[in-house]
């Protein structure tokens, strides 16, 4: 199936989990890239509310995190198919974030009367990747916004919670797909 098919909800969700769950990587935005070749993946949509973390969380097993990778994409399945979708242009926070944010909640098994670091380390992250989403500025991408994100969310898995994860910069192999490229614009747009 393609991006193009309709999917019921919750089923381009189970196809993201299954395709993490195979991954090998312990660099998130590998997973990312292997995830998003898939044909079931659409350029933009609320797939990466789940996506998104969910490439986080296969690398973070990975690389050595003791997680229920199954349990922890189920969990962040939920979370992300309550998002609707087009957040970044009609809530002022983006999906991709929200998403990597839930994973890291995941992790560290953080809840809203959670009173350690955790609660506001993952705000932070959430808070930064916002702000460089902002300072790039609009339309929304997708792809982009996912780069920010995980890049985020590497710098504070590797920081914080001691697991190394790998990181490439990326080049984006999306923008012709993209009707709304920022091109040059683009901090991941690929040099010509």
């Amino acid at each position: 199936m393609d991006a193009m098919t309709t999917y019921a909800p919750g089923e381009r969700e189970a196809l993201i989990a299954r395709a993490c769950e195979e991954s090998t990587s312990t660099d998130p935005l590998e997973v990312f890239e292997e995830v998003t070749s898939l044909p079931f993946v659409r350029m933009h949509g609320p797939e990466h509310h789940v996506l998104d973390g969910a490439c986080l969380l296969a690398a973070y097993r990975n690389a050595g995190g003791k997680i229920d990778l199954d349990a922890a994409l189920a969990e962040l399945a939920s979370r992300g198919l309550k998002m609707p979708g087009a957040m970044c242009g009609m809530w002022g926070a983006c999906g991709s974030t929200t998403s990597v944010g839930a994973a890291l909640s995941i992790i560290e098994g953080t809840g809203p009367l959670t009173t350690d670091e955790s609660w506001g380390g993952h705000l932070a992250v959430s808070s930064q990747a916002l702000l460089k989403m902002a300072e790039v500025g609009g339309p929304r991408c997708c792809k982009r916004d996912a780069y920010i994100s995980l890049r985020e969310g590497t710098r504070y898995v590797c920081d914080s919670l001691g697991i190394k994860l790998g990181w490439h910069e990326p080049r984006c192999k999306f923008h012709q797909r993209n009707a709304q490229c920022l091109g040059e614009r683009c901090p991941f747009f690929p040099p010509a």
